[in-house]
């Protein structure tokens, strides 16, 4: 029987159709290099975004995990900081198949100006040409050396925030899984903007946008699967739960998650469920579905009313759990 998806907002929709129609080959390892070459992030650079504002940004090279390459950071910090604020590590998206530490750089920008902290986005290894445990453990050794480095950041180590959009909020997920598993650095919190997590696409939300939508199962089906081989969609198979944190049988014991998605949008499920096992394991975690919303609606739509409140939501999160 067809899956009827649930609608679009009828602005959010007008936003969907006036955007380019995508029209081209079927997804596959194959049409990655494409994907990567038109993306759909603005490719505004870091000076532009920051402007006039009292911030200052640092591109710096930090070492990656052992035996890997080093890696690429950015750093933005407020300006005439003279004493140890809350820090921000974020992860960017793009299906650990494309994206780069940049195309988040507006919202965090926004952040580190309205709540005074210092913000660390990390470039991190693709897939296909890097599978796991390259993206995650890449991830994970930039947020040790964020938390090593904190005096001269000016970052206080026990008030870190691991977050991160789509794959970079799955990633956020399994980082802070690895954090805990590994007695690694503290975290106050993880916040998780529709977060990727389940490579089985079994889910009705993961049938529902099937060719609608701005991340469509077609193309999630191949993340995966230059995510994690054969394997990807294989509920026997021995899947690493820091790459598809869905899989992880233990969700007691991490640090409080916002968790955040659209009703019309292919992650909907998985992340309600997320959230549901963190409660059922006795953490916390926050969960905001927003109706009618798209996948990475506050990207594409930034105006919309749902953009706005979701927004606010986040701030108020985080001001709540770093104590600001």
């Amino acid at each position: 029987m067809p899956v009827t998806p649930v609608p679009f907002d009828p602005a959010l929709n007008a936003v969907l159709e006036s955007m380019p129609s995508g029209d081209g080959p079927a997804p596959s390892l194959e049409t990655v290099p494409l994907m990567r070459e038109t993306g759909v992030f603005p490719q505004l650079t870091v000076a532009e975004v920051i402007g006039t504002r009292e911030i200052d940004a640092e591109e710096r090279t930090v070492p990656g995990p052992d035996g890997a390459p080093d890696l690429e950071i950015t750093v933005l910090r407020p300006r005439h900081l003279d004493a140890p604020v809350p820090g921000l590590y974020n992860i960017h998206g793009g299906g650990t198949i494309s994206g780069h530490r940049h195309q988040d750089i507006p919202r965090i920008a926004d952040l580190v100006e309205q709540l005074g902290v210092v913000a660390v986005c990390v470039g991190y290894r693709l897939a296909p040409e890097n599978p796991d445990p390259a993206p995650v453990e890449d991830c994970y050794a930039g947020l040790k050396w964020m938390s090593e480095n904190a005096a001269e950041l000016g970052v206080d180590p026990c008030r870190v925030v691991v977050m991160g959009g789509s794959a970079g909020g799955g990633l956020s997920a399994g980082v802070s899984l690895l954090a805990r598993d590994r007695n690694g650095p503290p975290l106050a919190g993880q916040l998780l903007l529709c977060p990727m997590l389940d490579d089985t696409n079994t889910t009705v939300s993961s049938h529902q946008y099937d060719g609608t939508g701005t991340w469509q199962r077609g193309i999630n089906v191949v993340a995966w699967q230059a995510l994690l081989g054969e394997k990807a969609g294989d509920p026997t198979a021995d899947v690493s739960v820091y790459a598809a944190p869905a899989r992880a049988a233990d969700l007691s014991a991490l640090p409080p998650a916002f968790i955040e998605a659209g009703s019309a949008e292919l992650f909907r499920d998985e992340d309600v469920a997320y959230a549901s096992r963190i409660w059922a394991a006795g953490g916390e975690a926050e969960l905001h579905i927003w109706n009618g919303a798209f996948h990475g609606f506050d990207v594409f739509a930034p105006d919309h009313e749902t953009s706005r409140a979701a927004l606010a939501a986040r701030l108020s999160w985080l001001r709540r759990v770093l104590g600001l």
